[in-house]
């Protein structure tokens, strides 16, 4: 039955999802605290916490301590309602975490690829399970799966593209065949958007409609977000800027690039220790020669980084010319290692070859921001299901 704008059926409704967002947003809250973000009367909020306690959505929290008078009552969503997994895919391993619905990790897994084995649905699988009998589920008990990988799913046919390094992904619905081993829904996304969308709420993006994320470090690769959704493309190639031909070659010179070569050969790591040891700097540990954690002269790191940035800059420019994006994020090892020193060359070089004029800042997002992605997407979509809180 359908219910009028205003009935007590929708304004409940709407009451319970604004109090569990509340607290699944700010965690465990006394009732006080709860009526002032609601904004509901003292009794009506009382009255929704314990029904929410009745249907199990809700569970006491202990005591908020301090203060004068009695100590309050915390409230808290349960957290045992559903679990989800987020799986970080890449061809050197597997990195799983379990988390409940309240996104409290409660169990993790890593698993490291054999030599010379590729890692296959197989493997995940059994990931996923162990990480899940941690805490006493099976992986078919999971409300959901996100896999986060470097490659992209076509939605039209499921099958992987642009991930020549994971053959044994290739030739066959992905989607399909991993919702049937594992049991449960699984959905598979790009890496680097998943570190757009752990961008987007704890870094540089939060409160940003339009940026593009510039992933360099293990690969290169994009991804933009559009009036505050990503954009995959028809076949989910959307930021592949990797197997992009290089737009111009670098400035000529003893380190220029030959011109057709791939944006991601420009931007490899194999291609920046070269050009480092170029520079006379020990090119091995290239985080910290782009950082300038070695020491090195500062002559020396700031000519290396101009032809960094250059680099970055050819990368970056389609996708601005294109999508006029408010913010760009230098993300991944390297675009965090060069701080706001490769940022400020960055919008230097670019402003040489288009037009706008995004600002440019690295990435804030720490740990492994694919896993973390991949758990908020997994989070959202639980969450949907379960209370109608709309991702």
């Amino acid at each position: 039955m359908e219910h009028r704008a205003g009935s007590p059926q929708l304004l409940r409704q709407i009451n319970d999802r604004a109090a569990l967002l509340a607290l699944l947003e700010r965690g465990p809250l006394t009732r006080l605290e709860l009526e002032s973000q609601i904004g509901l009367s003292k009794p009506a909020t009382a009255d929704l916490l314990l029904r929410l306690e009745k249907e199990g959505h809700l569970e006491r929290a202990g005591f908020r301590e301090g203060g004068k008078g009695p100590r309050a009552q915390l409230w808290s969503v349960n957290g045992a309602l559903a679990h989800v997994a987020a799986v970080d895919l890449t061809p050197q391993g597997l990195d799983v975490a379990v988390s409940d619905i309240r996104g409290e990790i409660v169990a993790e897994h890593r698993h490291r690829a054999r030599k010379n084995v590729d890692l296959g649905v197989e493997d995940l699988r059994l990931s996923v399970s162990v990480a899940a009998a941690e805490v006493g589920l099976t992986p078919g008990q999971l409300r959901r799966v996100v896999v986060g990988l470097p490659g992209s799913v076509d939605r039209r046919t499921g099958y992987l593209g642009f991930a020549p390094h994971l053959p044994a992904w290739q030739g066959f619905d992905v989607l399909e065949r991993l919702a049937g081993a594992v049991g449960t829904s699984v959905a598979v996304e790009n890496d680097v958007n998943l570190v757009a969308l752990d961008e987007m709420a704890a870094g540089q993006a939060a409160g940003v409609d339009d940026f593009a994320l510039i992933w360099i470090g293990q690969g290169t690769g994009a991804a933009v977000v559009s009036d505050g959704r990503l954009l995959r493309g028809a076949s989910g190639g959307a930021g592949e800027i990797d197997w992009m031909p290089s737009p111009t070659p670098p400035a000529p010179g003893a380190h220029a690039v030959p011109p057709r070569q791939r944006v991601g050969d420009l931007l490899s790591n194999d291609a920046l220790k070269e050009l480092a040891g170029a520079h006379g700097l020990a090119g091995d540990d290239l985080e910290g020669v782009v950082s300038g954690a070695l020491g090195v002269d500062p002559a020396t790191r700031a000519a290396f980084l101009r032809e960094v940035a250059r680099r970055v800059a050819l990368a970056v420019a389609g996708v601005v010319s294109v999508v006029d994006p408010e913010l760009v994020v230098l993300a991944g090892d390297v675009g965090r290692a060069g701080g706001s020193a490769l940022c400020d060359l960055v919008a230097g070089e670019l402003g040489e070859l288009v037009l706008p004029r995004p600002r440019i800042q690295p990435s804030l997002v720490t740990g492994n921001p694919v896993r973390s992605g991949a758990l908020r997407l997994a989070l959202a979509g639980a969450r949907e299901e379960v209370f109608a809180i709309p991702s």
